[in-house]
């Protein structure tokens, strides 16, 4: 591939800026930090290898922070966040390399700092550093940090990010949305990350907020989540799953759903919601029931699963109540979920053209898999992480598509164009997509979805806005069908969040704008003065070589 100078230049400025270090420090939300484990906006996150035990069984882990879940990092509307992420990584039974993305973060004008290895960067190498700077200016709710490198989010490198906002307009309807609000679902698997890449995908727990039981295995402790009887909760439920999804109760309460996945909706009432892995909601429960322990729940879509012995479950308890499990009995379920009846309540309406097929961009993307569980495909093609990052080929003057690589894979779109994606349900089709429902995110937008799982009508008035969805299954004709405007340029992934699946290849990029985003990039360079060439040029000698080298080094299988 030919780079420029002028391009190199850019590619080095962005490697010094984004290598740069910080010296740790937590500056967040202070009226709400009550806990050690309780980050802000600016401080260091250490990646480390740790033996844990979460559900009796040891093994060992990658983590953010030596704790899983990582430790929640909070902010509020406007901060400016400098995540100084440190690889402390030595096992090299897993990836010793990583790479962490904040999950639902749009990244305006911060694209390379997204976190996705071979999309935005070069993985981290170990005991290297990555300072994630940007700015969240018109985003609050709820969202998440994984790594984004191979299927290492499996391994344990998963936490909650929060950003609050002092004017929150549902403020009025709780009294309580701190930490201890905070609901993180997982799976977890006893094998490490690497022996699972080619299946089965069978997790050995479900974990509520790090905690949880498997079959024939110890009484290990649970999770438990404290009350006070007649107040109201803001519970911030993230479904960080590498696989299922999980259909979330607590017995006797109902809740009112009032954000999905960072965007605030019309309050609607419901007694179960199905979290599909990377969705996140916003509950509000009143605690108006009578003093004691109730079972809050998380059953799986996978088979033989079982709430026997405290599995697939954690503890909503009362202030007064013993400590001791629950007796509750789960259901009746009288009112369910319904993504349709999801509208948000700022700027309702999906763009463009309100028909199917009238946008300015329409694409039909279909999923497949060849070879068992081996490679999954999105129009026939499989992902292949491409040894220099898509943001660094733009950068180097790529922009066409026959350009970029990995060949096939990344759809370039103009500016400020509306953009219609249509998916259908494949898992019954010969060479489909097996293994659904699959749950579909794009990075640095939300979306709004026109046509839902589950139904076949169209939504152009106020549809539900999110950046994860489920694509459904082929025996109810699912074709959900998003739409977004290109108004954020740089390379984004859109990939499938069943994280064996990404690993697997379903995955591509939307390489929105890429010479706006190679100029919006260039703003980085410093004046084109004697000095600064000559440092310039001396930066090119080993930076521009090592990113290069870097991926090169670096791709896994």
């Amino acid at each position: 591939m030919a780079v420029s100078l002028r391009a190199l230049a850019s590619l080095a400025l962005v490697s010094l800026f984004v290598h740069l270090s910080t010296a740790a420090s937590v500056i967040g939300p202070l009226h709400r930090r009550s806990s050690a484990n309780v980050l802000g906006p600016v401080t260091d996150l250490e990646v480390v290898n740790k033996v844990i035990a979460p559900d009796g069984y040891s093994r060992p882990t990658v983590l953010a922070g030596g704790t899983f879940p990582g430790p929640l990092i909070a902010a509020q509307k406007g901060d400016q966040f400098r995540i100084n992420v440190i690889n402390r990584l030595n096992d090299t039974s897993m990836n010793t390399t990583t790479s962490i993305h904040w999950h639902g973060i749009f990244q305006h004008q911060s694209n390379w700092a997204d976190g996705t290895a071979f999309v935005t960067q070069c993985p981290i190498q170990p005991n290297g550093s990555f300072l994630h700077s940007f700015v969240v200016n018109e985003q609050a709710g709820t969202f998440w940090y994984h790594s984004h490198l191979s299927a290492q989010y499996c391994d344990g490198l998963r936490g909650p990010l929060v950003i609050y906002d002092p004017n929150d307009p549902y403020a009025h309807m709780y009294d309580v949305d701190d930490e201890s609000t905070v609901i993180v679902l997982s799976d977890w698997y006893h094998p490490l990350s690497p022996q699972l890449y080619t299946g089965p995908f069978n997790p050995d727990a479900t974990l509520i907020n790090g905690l949880g039981r498997y079959p024939n295995g110890p009484a290990s402790p649970l999770a438990v989540v404290n009350v006070t009887q007649g107040k109201r909760y803001r519970f911030r439920i993230v479904g960080a799953s590498c696989d299922p999804w999980f259909n979330f109760t607590i017995d006797g309460h109902p809740m009112t759903i009032i954000e999905a996945d960072g965007n605030l909706v019309e309050p609607v009432v419901v007694d179960s919601i199905p979290v599909y892995a990377g969705q996140r909601y916003s509950v509000v429960i009143t605690a108006n029931q009578s003093v004691g322990n109730y079972w809050i729940r998380a059953l799986s879509n996978h088979p033989n699963q079982t709430f026997e012995g405290g599995q697939s479950s954690a503890i909503f308890r009362y202030e007064g109540a013993p400590d001791q499990d629950p007796t509750t009995q789960h259901g009746p379920y009288i009112l369910p979920f319904d993504e349709s009846a999801l509208h948000p309540i700022h700027k309702a309406g999906a763009p463009g053209i309100p028909q199917p097929g009238k946008a300015d961009i329409n694409l039909n993307l279909i999923p497949g898999l060849r070879g068992g569980q081996a490679q999954y495909t999105i129009n026939n093609v499989s992902f292949v992480d491409p040894s220099l990052p898509v943001l660094l080929q733009i950068l180097s003057g790529a922009v066409h598509p026959s350009q970029l690589l990995p060949n096939g894979s990344v759809y370039v779109l103009p500016f400020n164009k509306t953009v219609e994606i249509s998916m259908p349900a494949t898992d019954l089709t010969p060479g489909g997509a097996l293994g659904g429902p699959h749950a579909m995110h794009l990075h640095g937008h939300a979306f709004d979805v026109i046509r839902v799982a589950g139904n076949g009508s169209y939504n152009f008035v106020n549809p539900v806005r999110r950046d994860t969805v489920s694509l459904g299954l082929q025996a109810t004709n699912d074709n959900v069908t998003i739409r977004f405007v290109t108004d954020n340029p740089g390379p984004w992934f859109f990939h499938c969040h069943n994280d064996w699946h990404l690993h697997n290849g379903f995955a591509v990029v939307m390489a929105e704008a890429p010479s706006e985003a190679a100029i919006q990039e260039s703003k980085l360079a410093p004046s084109e003065s004697s000095a600064s060439s000559d440092l310039l040029l001396q930066r090119l000698n080993h930076t521009s070589a090592a990113w290069w080298q870097l991926c090169n080094a670096t791709q896994h299988s």
